[in-house]
């Protein structure tokens, strides 16, 4: 049997987004401190960049106020939404 390393599966990961046209960056580019920072600490958990998450949410849905926009990254980084755990 075959085993495969965190580094293939990663590399193949990073291979197959940048085939659909994701933005890959190299993690400590993006790092907290840094003149690139799209993470808010130095311990690399962010499971969302906020920053992304809230151009997104403008870009995808131009014609809906701020307000609207502020209410939806809020449900979606809410830490106990049900919403995101599967079933």
């Amino acid at each position: 049997m075959s085993a495969f390393s965190e580094s293939v599966v990663e590399e193949a990961a990073l291979a197959w987004f940048a085939s659909l046209s994701y933005a890959v960056l190299y993690g400590p580019d993006i790092a907290a401190g840094l003149p690139g920072a799209e993470r808010s600490g130095p311990n690399y958990r962010d499971v969302v960049l906020e920053g992304r998450l809230r151009a997104a949410l403008a870009r995808l849905n131009p014609q809906l106020p701020p307000e609207v926009h502020e209410e939806a990254f809020r449900k979606l980084t809410l830490k106990t939404n049900s919403a995101l755990r599967s079933s």
